[in-house]
């Protein structure tokens, strides 16, 4: 096996069409979770865009591509997986069969440690550092929009009845709804990332767009429209006013679930909900194969999912002093998070806090 490591900009058109139809061929191979759009080269390039750090080791056999590792390098040899922290899906994508040794690939590409918080299945090489699973809900669509419903009125009936019931008084209120599965006008973007940032500091959180490399790395993917892969943007007006919208970037079979929000001033009638009842509908319609509502535990991906992936959380490292100092540096602040996300006597107490700053940090803001 020869490993060569890459800048973005110098990959062949040969290498990312070849990395592209290991995705398009995925799911026939039994590796469905390769074909997530967090995993293509156009998410890659696009971060690349955004940061300078990013490389990409290919894997070769036979002369021919058989892997591909995204990642993102410090100056001191500190690995990361594309996009740590927004990104959705991490890991090698590679051809059936290819196994590799985690430690000599780390030792191509100049890292000390590698690390990741959205690992996907069947990347056994990387399993020796995992630290934790969590689950991932998806949204089955590959049987159609009907056998869904069908799902949902078995698994979820009063979510299904009440959504549905609300988007009727939405109508009533608002006028007609018209759903865009592919909304084309960058004001509608704006629109969102306004909605989403506000969300942010209502509820406590760091607001995303307010780094300027995340809101170009949106800006980037929403320009991005090939044949296997494109940012999507969906909107759901009611009387012509926008009330939900979803950014998120899909492949030929996987739409990933990245930025939905929606006007605070029609909560009463789950606009969300409904947008993402659309989305499914119109997702489904286009060949999507499922909807990948992300990591995370919320009350509306319960309601919607219909299964769930399993994602993990680690590092990789060699024995060297920067790689000990890195795993002390996270490994505390990891653990903390991930017991008060997992345990609801102190998730709720945390959730409570810090929606009252958020409330705080939004009267500074009207003042």
């Amino acid at each position: 096996m020869d490993i060569t490591v890459h800048r973005p900009g110098e990959l062949t058109a040969a290498d990312r069409a070849a990395w592209s139809a290991l995705q398009s061929k995925a799911h026939l191979h039994g590796s469905p979770n390769l074909a997530n759009p967090f995993l293509s080269p156009e998410f890659t390039l696009a971060m690349a865009r955004v940061r300078r750090d990013v490389r990409i080791a290919v894997a070769r056999e036979g002369g021919e591509p058989a892997a591909f590792f995204p990642y993102q390098r410090s100056r001191t040899g500190v690995g990361r997986a594309v996009g740590l922290g927004v990104s959705d899906s991490q890991g090698v994508v590679h051809r059936p069969g290819f196994t590799w040794d985690a430690r000599e690939l780390l030792r191509a590409c100049r890292l000390v440690v590698y690390e990741y918080d959205h690992l996907v299945d069947g990347q056994a090489p990387f399993a020796s550092g995992t630290t934790g699973t969590f689950a991932s809900p998806v949204l089955d669509l590959d049987q159609g929009y009907d056998a869904y419903l069908g799902h949902l009125r078995t698994a979820s009936p009063k979510f299904l009845r009440s959504t549905r019931a609300k988007g009727r008084r939405l109508v009533r209120d608002h006028g007609e709804l018209r759903y865009v599965h592919d909304e084309r006008d960058p004001r509608a973007l704006h629109t969102l990332m306004a909605w989403k940032s506000a969300q942010y500091r209502r509820t406590g959180r760091s607001d995303r767009f307010a780094r300027a490399w995340i809101t170009d790395l949106v800006d980037q993917l929403f320009h991005t429209r090939g044949e296997t892969f494109q940012g999507l943007l969906s909107v759901l007006y009611a009387g012509g006013t926008p009330v939900a919208a979803h950014f998120g970037p899909r492949t030929e079979r996987v739409l990933s679930c990245w930025f939905p929000a929606y006007d605070p001033a029609y909560a009463k009638y789950s606009p969300g909900l409904l947008l993402h009842l659309h989305m499914a509908e119109a997702a489904a319609a286009d060949g999507i194969a499922h909807l990948d509502l992300g990591r995370g535990q919320k009350q509306y991906k319960d309601s919607l999912k219909t299964r769930e992936l399993t994602v993990s959380e680690g590092w990789v490292a060699l024995r060297h002093p920067m790689a000990l100092g890195h795993r002390a540096h996270r490994a505390p602040v990891r653990a903390l998070r991930n017991t008060v996300v997992s345990r609801p006597e102190l998730f709720g107490p945390a959730d409570r806090l810090l929606k009252s700053v958020g409330k705080i940090r939004s009267r500074g803001r009207d003042q």
